[in-house]
């Protein structure tokens, strides 16, 4: 049995100056949250493809969309406002999270100022569709997430998969985080939660203007789009509790 621990490396494709920018994580979790979030931030800022994450730990897949191949995990970047977004086609099997994870700390820290990490969390009624909360990793951090209005979590937990992964990075190497938990339905993509986190926390804590009314209007299509990735998170999900990997008895957010 191979010892091997995978690897991965960024390759930037564009340079990329501005002061104080935010990484804004978009991966697939749990409702696909995070990824309808940041594909809409990441089309309406217009932003740049500014390199890619590659690691041989990743699934041997072709992602293409508008009829050009494109790499799986990337990451955009513009300067007005100054945000970054990382992005991926594909769920993070759990082989590959820290190497990605360390990439991240190692090679794109020095271009961001903070991070931001949206994790989902099911909702356990109608009225929690969409609930919003912060959990930071400094008292800088947590004074961001109060100024902007939003609420630290009551509750212990922990958050799990690649998003748990990056925050314990930049936790143990002192890179200014935060990590919006948000309620959403775990049966389906939720464009609606998608909305709630970008109106009432990513737009007061990042300080920009994005137009959700398209993931309102597409929900249905929104949902569509990003099934498939959804049944491959539960897929991975439903294996790794087959190979005897068991959750935490405390909440678990991915």
């Amino acid at each position: 049995m191979s010892t091997d621990t995978p690897t991965a490396s960024f390759e930037r494709k564009t340079a990329f100056d501005a002061a104080s920018p935010t990484l804004i994580e978009g991966l697939p979790g749990l409702g696909m949250v995070a990824s309808i979030a940041v594909d809409q931030i990441t089309t309406q800022l217009d932003l740049d493809h500014h390199g890619s994450i590659q690691s041989a730990a990743l699934p041997s897949v072709a992602a293409f969309a508008d009829g050009r191949v494109r790499d799986m995990v990337r990451v955009y970047a513009g300067a007005d406002p100054p945000v970054m977004t990382l992005q991926s086609d594909i769920p993070i099997p759990p082989n590959a999270a820290a190497a990605l994870s360390r990439t991240v700390y190692q090679d794109l820290a020095e271009e961001f100022e903070r991070a931001v990490f949206l994790a989902g969390a099911p909702a356990e009624s109608e009225a929690q569709l969409g609930e919003v909360v912060g959990v930071a990793t400094s008292d800088e951090t947590e004074a961001e997430l109060r100024d902007a209005g939003i609420e630290l979590a009551e509750e212990s937990g922990s958050i799990g998969g690649i998003t748990g992964a990056l925050v314990a990075d930049c936790y143990a190497h002192d890179v200014p985080a935060s990590v919006l938990i948000v309620r959403c339905d775990p049966r389906l993509p939720d464009p609606n939660a998608a909305q709630s986190v970008i109106e009432n926390a990513l737009e007061p804590l990042v300080d920009f203007d994005i137009d959700t009314s398209e993931l309102e209007e597409q929900a249905q299509q929104i949902q569509q789009q990003k099934q498939q990735i959804a049944k491959q998170l539960q897929q991975l999900r439903q294996q790794q509790q087959e190979e005897g990997e068991t959750l935490q008895s405390r909440a678990m957010y991915q």
